[in-house]
């Protein structure tokens, strides 16, 4: 018996250049809140609530050393790859969305 596949859909955010390097910007799509951050040429979008108390990831900083996005509330900060939090408050992962690039457009994969 084959599962039923999900689908997806393909969402371009924003321009490459739309999001400095070594910042990170919050964008909401079909009830999805991503924060994208930037790391040279390279982009990465988590879900935008912090797990300990709901702030704003993509208002605080941007750890490029560690491809870490902290929160500006508490300082918890979460893994740009994985989402796991790499220190307390938080104990929770925030989700983690593709990235795909189209031209100079930054899209993400919606579940």
């Amino acid at each position: 018996m084959t599962s039923p596949t999900a689908e997806v859909r393909t969402v371009v955010l924003c321009q490459r250049d739309d999001v400095p390097d070594g910042e990170a910007r919050r964008f909401d799509v079909d009830g999805h809140r991503i924060a994208l951050a930037r790391i040279g040429d390279d982009f990465y979008a988590i879900g935008d609530r912090c797990t300990h108390q709901n702030y704003s990831l993509a208002d605080g900083w941007v750890w490029p050393d560690e491809c870490a996005l902290e929160c500006p509330q508490h300082s918890s900060s979460f893994d740009l790859r994985t989402g796991r939090p790499n220190c307390f408050p938080a104990t929770q992962p925030v989700p983690v969305y593709e990235i795909r690039t189209q031209g100079d457009g930054i899209a993400v994969v919606l579940p």
